[in-house]
């Protein structure tokens, strides 16, 4: 199987790459940044092309690696503040490359699956307990709309070209190599020696935690099974919520000594109160989410460490 990861550089592509490679894909990667041939070869990249995703990009990748049975799109923005900080920018990471992906598969690949990374921060605020996938999207921010106008091109190909993709609305991933988000910023300021940590919000904001390794499987089970129509939405939570302050007095457990945690109970803009997922997924696929959020925080921080000796 020939398959492409665009942001395969980034923190969910890199772990995706390493499953599809073990099992059995020659996969190949297009987005920004530069890999050495052996960071290439541990990731298990066969071609990496460090560039933009438009037409002259795809043509070239192309050329070297044929065309591709499924693309992950993983590549566009990543976070709510930069969105509110650089909301143009974002909006080209996000819808821009998404447009210029379709076009391009339009004219030149339409067998190709696409399996498009969007967020749950899609459905914005108000919704109480799991949400489900036909549950109505009024994001909150702009990363949370430029998700949604990716997703509506998506269909928008489907409908009007047979264009195959699967959106897949992620929640809270977190995971070793993730350098930036809450337990990024816990971790560096425990590392530099803060006991007492005040954080923003109140900690009662319920979020669904996924860690990456187990969002990795879940994309590539999403490729095995076959597509029965043209366009369908998925929701990749596990259905447990954890709160903010349980995930906080988590890493501090596992960081070990005495941490006290406060809250500013300053809600961040474009920050929903609860975003649960339901579990409609796990009935429609091969597929269990394995890693506990209090095993994948002990994990995390575990990593963590090693980077700083």
């Amino acid at each position: 199987m020939n398959a492409w990861v665009t942001g395969a550089n980034g923190f969910i592509g890199r772990h995706l790459v390493r499953v599809l490679a073990d099992r059995g894909y020659r996969v190949h990667g297009i987005g920004h940044g530069a890999i050495s041939d052996a960071e290439r070869h541990r990731l298990g990249l066969v071609h990496w092309l460090n560039g933009e995703i438009d037409a002259a990009n795809l043509n070239a990748l192309a050329a070297h690696s044929g065309l591709p049975s499924t693309i992950f799109h993983l590549a566009g923005g990543s976070s709510v503040g930069l969105s509110i900080a650089q909301p143009f920018e974002d909006f080209s990471r996000t819808v821009e490359s998404t447009a210029r992906l379709l076009e391009w598969l339009r004219g030149t690949a339409r067998d190709c699956r696409v399996i498009a990374a969007s967020s749950a921060a899609v459905y914005g605020a108000g919704h109480e307990g799991a949400i489900a996938v036909d549950a109505v999207t009024l994001p909150m921010s702009p990363y949370g709309q430029h998700k949604l106008m990716m997703e509506q091109l998506c269909r928008s190909y489907a409908v009007t070209f047979g264009l195959r993709s699967t959106v897949v609305r992620l929640f809270s991933v977190y995971g070793q190599n993730l350098r930036k988000q809450l337990p990024w910023d816990i971790c560096c300021r425990l590392q530099a020696g803060e006991r007492n940590l005040m954080l923003g919000g109140t900690g009662a904001e319920v979020r669904d935690w996924t860690d990456v390794r187990d969002v990795a499987r879940l994309l590539t089970a999403i490729d095995g099974k076959p597509q029965s129509e043209a366009f369908q939405v998925i929701n990749a939570g596990s259905g447990l919520g954890t709160t903010v302050a349980r995930v906080a007095a988590r890493i501090a457990e596992c960081w070990g000594g005495t941490v006290s945690v406060q809250y500013s109970g300053v809600v961040r803009a474009g920050d929903p109160t609860s975003l649960l997922s339901d579990d409609a997924m796990r009935h429609t696929l091969p597929f269990d989410w394995k890693i506990p959020v209090e095993q994948g925080l002990a994990d995390y921080v575990s990593w963590f460490k090693d980077q700083i000796r």
